[in-house]
């Protein structure tokens, strides 16, 4: 039990806070409930957690603001639920500090890969490296810094989430739709193209013949580690 994820799950519907703490169970994890901010933070106070799963709808403190307090004191992932999804919440709460946003309804197993990615992302029971080197660059998945020449590189929000995407699964190529999914493009396929062009700039000596972001036809783009 001690190597399994703790999840604290935080939402006023009863009816789903027990269907998410019977499902995750079900799948591996120690879950823990809520059913409001308050509540949550009487939990957070004694016991450690790995990941929280939170709505944002909730009478009291709403999700928004708890992450935004909890991001001022604590680095533990978040994962916003809510029934709310269009681009300009989601782009609020990943402004709040939120790893991920799931819009309900939602498929029981788009959460658990959900959830797998930002444990993975964060290291969760991984003792390796932190920093991914490729070339003159270094880059925390965990932070989303990037240095350059040891000086750090200002990313925007939808070129961090797609370094991270890459990053995390590194020389096995990641489709466009991944990329638009996991890092909240507001776009199509070209617009991904569109930003990795802009990324490329930053991370490559020569970005007309990128050696470190690189296009695999037919399949999306990959990062190549030194």
């Amino acid at each position: 039990m001690a190597d399994q994820p703790h999840i604290l799950v935080v939402d006023d519907d009863t009816r789903l806070r027990e269907l998410l703490r019977r499902y995750l169970s079900e799948n591996g994890f120690v879950v823990t409930a809520a059913k409001d901010a308050a509540e949550a933070r009487q939990l957070l106070a004694g016991l450690q957690f790995d990941l929280i799963v939170l709505d944002v709808m909730m009478p009291g403190e709403d999700g928004f603001s708890l992450t935004e307090s909890l991001r001022r004191t604590d680095t533990v992932p978040i994962l916003l639920l809510t029934a709310r999804g269009d681009v300009g919440d989601r782009i609020e709460g990943l402004e709040k500090g939120a790893d991920d946003y799931l819009s309900k309804p939602f498929e029981p197993r788009e959460l658990l890969l959900r959830i797998s990615t930002i444990l993975r992302r964060a290291g969760s029971g991984n003792s390796g490296r932190r920093a991914l080197s490729f070339g003159a660059c270094e880059f925390d998945p965990r932070s989303g810094e990037l240095l350059r020449n040891d000086a750090r590189v200002h990313l925007t929000e939808v070129e961090t989430a797609l370094l991270r995407s890459l990053a995390e699964r590194a020389g096995a190529p990641v489709s466009r739709e991944e990329l638009i999914q996991e890092g909240g493009i507001d776009g199509n396929e070209r617009t991904v193209d569109v930003q990795v062009t802009r990324l490329r700039r930053k991370i490559e000596p020569d970005p007309r013949a990128p050696r470190y972001l690189q296009t695999v036809r037919g399949a999306g783009y990959r990062l190549r580690l030194d």
